[in-house]
């Protein structure tokens, strides 16, 4: 999660329609192997890191972001530990898994970074990359969170590949509610948008609706290779390599 938008959302982060949303998306699409250590690079707050140890998806997790003072760990109020590293240097090699949660558009070599995270999975391990769909869809959100590109699935699918990884499966997330979304960024685009988080927070009432809608979307998404706001693909590394 990114660290300007978990400070603009403050408490609110954890019942926020979009990230309980993604964190369903991402952990159906793991399925149901368990993943004894993970690694997540760019993790900011750690919400998805910390999610997945919820649900049992992952056991203990090294969490990497350059924004982090120093390395230590972290006790969650539930007792989950958090690992935090400020550099995947000091993280060691071996994980079962390893998430890029909308990390890779942040910087400038793409595949340096997803390369060098691959590099950190056991063979056979899991890389599990999301990343914002679509060029057209630019805006002053992805300008205020200094977003370089945005993706389609087939460039995510071929990035995974020249990084040597196999792509297992591939699909667009928050596709029901693309319509509405491109329409607004189409609209604010003509009449000039300003830099700013198009997140912010609603009634509890808005906030269940949204997700139970999204909800629904995640028992199809596998199918959904057509659009959405996000790119989610998850790649393996190969047991020989």
């Amino acid at each position: 999660m990114d660290l300007k938008e978990s400070a603009i959302l403050g408490d609110a982060v954890a019942d926020h329609w979009y990230y309980r949303s993604k964190a369903q998306a991402v952990t159906r699409a793991l399925g149901t192997r368990l993943n004894r250590r993970a690694i997540d690079v760019g993790s900011g707050s750690g919400y998805f890191a910390h999610r997945l140890q919820q649900t049992g998806h992952v056991g203990s997790v090294a969490c990497v972001d350059p924004e982090y003072r120093f390395d230590e760990e972290v006790v969650m109020p539930d007792g989950h530990v958090l690992e935090r590293h400020r550099s995947l240097e000091t993280v060691p090699a071996g994980a079962d898994l390893a998430l890029l949660m909308d990390v890779l558009e942040h910087v400038d070599d793409d595949h340096a970074l997803l390369a060098e995270t691959a590099a950190k999975v056991r063979p056979g391990g899991r890389v599990l990359i999301t990343v914002p769909a679509f060029q057209w869809l630019w805006s002053g959100h992805d300008e205020f969170l200094d977003h370089r590109r945005r993706y389609t699935l087939s460039q995510v699918e071929a990035l995974a590949a020249r990084a040597g990884l196999t792509v297992e499966r591939g699909h667009y997330f928050f596709g029901a509610l693309f319509p509405v979304a491109a329409l607004q960024r189409l609209v604010s685009r003509i009449g000039g948008s300003e830099s700013g988080s198009q997140l912010c927070d609603h009634s509890r009432l808005v906030h269940r609706l949204l997700e139970r809608v999204c909800a629904a979307e995640t028992l199809l998404q596998r199918f959904n290779r057509l659009a959405g706001l996000s790119v989610v693909v998850l790649a393996r590394r190969p047991d020989g390599g």
